[in-house]
């Protein structure tokens, strides 16, 4: 941001979303847990190109992106 010819740091929304909340890993963890470190990796790679399904957090996250929309030059999130 440019006030009276002087550069002003424009703050941002910055916020960390843990895997397992953007995306359901429950399945997944649930193997990690019962099975061992293994069979999760065995999972993993027989799933690696299936795409994940959302999780909790999806939804929050697309709304606080949603905000950059209003002003896209100057993203506030």
């Amino acid at each position: 941001m440019n006030i009276q010819g002087q550069t002003v740091p424009v703050e941002k929304l910055v916020v960390a979303v843990s895997s397992r909340a953007l995306f359901d890993l429950d399945e997944s963890h649930a193997i990690f847990e019962n099975e061992g470190v293994d069979a999760y990796c065995r999972h993993q790679v027989e799933l690696e190109e299936v795409p994940l399904a959302p999780g909790v957090a999806i939804s929050l996250v697309k709304k606080l992106l949603a905000l950059n929309e209003r002003a896209p030059a100057n993203p506030c999130v």
